[in-house]
């Protein structure tokens, strides 16, 4: 389940309850959190094609501490 960014999935984060950070490119604040289980693929996946991109980048870095940082980037808009 992709949980939004807010305060209260920030400090889940920091206590380590969240597996993965979800990024996007050039935006320092994170987008959300989850827990890196397939469903939460299939979900960003589902999102980026609601959205209009067409081809979804996620670039995985692993931390010391066994979570990860996922940055969301690539694709294009569809021209109208």
């Amino acid at each position: 389940m992709i949980h939004a960014y807010s305060s209260a999935t920030q400090s889940r984060w920091d206590r380590g309850e969240l597996k993965v950070q979800l990024n996007q490119q050039n935006n320092p604040r994170p987008i959300g959190f989850c827990d890196g289980t397939p469903e939460d693929m299939r979900e960003l996946l589902s999102i980026a094609e609601l959205e209009g991109v067409d081809d979804v980048q996620i670039d995985k870095k692993i931390l010391k501490t066994g979570r990860e940082i996922w940055t969301l980037g690539g694709g294009e808009m569809p021209a109208e």
